[in-house]
C-alpha cells in the first residue's frame, strides 16, 4: 500500500511539475530543399517557485535535436552547443533568432511553411513537454501566429 501511494504522489508531483513549465510561441523556419538542419525557437515560461533547466530535446522530424546559443568569438559569431538552458524561478528563457535556440540536426525532410513540427522536451524537473512547431516562411524572423502550449 505505502508503495501505491508514493507512486500516486510523484505521479501528481511530477504533473503539478510540467504544469508549471508553458511553452509558447513555438516555431521554425521553413527549410530549402536538401537542407540537412533547421533551427527552433520558443518562450519557455516557468511559473513554479524553483528554476528547472531544459536539458534536451527531440523531433521525428530530425535524427537528433541540439541546444545551441551564438556567442561571439573574438568578432565573428559562432553556433556553440550547449548542456541546456536554465529557466528561472517564477521567469522565462526566450529562444530566438540570433540567440540561444534549438538546432533541428539531418532534417528527415524540408520543413514547409504551415506544417507542424512535433518536438518533445525534455526538462529536469518539468520531466517530457511536448509542443508543436509552427513552421513559417522561409527566412522568417519571427513566429508566424501567436499559440500557447502546455
Amino acid at each position: 500500500m505505502k508503495r501505491f501511494v508514493f507512486f500516486i504522489l510523484g505521479f501528481f508531483l511530477s504533473f503539478a511539475a510540467q504544469a508549471q513549465v508553458q511553452i509558447e510561441r513555438p516555431w521554425t523556419r521553413a527549410t530549402a530543399p536538401g537542407a540537412k538542419v533547421g533551427g527552433g525557437y520558443m518562450l519557455i515560461r516557468n511559473r513554479g517557485a524553483a528554476a528547472d533547466k531544459l536539458v534536451s530535446a527531440s523531433s521525428p522530424a530530425a535524427a537528433r535535436v541540439e541546444l545551441h546559443v551564438h556567442v561571439n568569438d573574438k568578432g565573428v559569431m559562432r553556433m556553440r552547443e550547449v548542456p541546456g538552458y536554465d529557466v528561472p524561478a517564477k521567469g522565462s528563457f526566450e529562444l530566438k533568432p540570433g540567440g540561444a535556440h534549438l538546432m533541428f540536426m539531418e532534417l528527415k525532410a524540408p520543413f514547409k511553411e504551415g506544417d507542424k513540427v512535433p518536438v518533445t522536451l525534455k526538462f529536469d524537473k518539468a520531466g517530457e513537454v511536448k509542443a508543436e512547431f509552427q513552421v513559417g516562411g522561409l527566412g522568417g524572423s519571427s513566429a508566424p501566429r501567436q499559440h500557447k502550449q502546455h
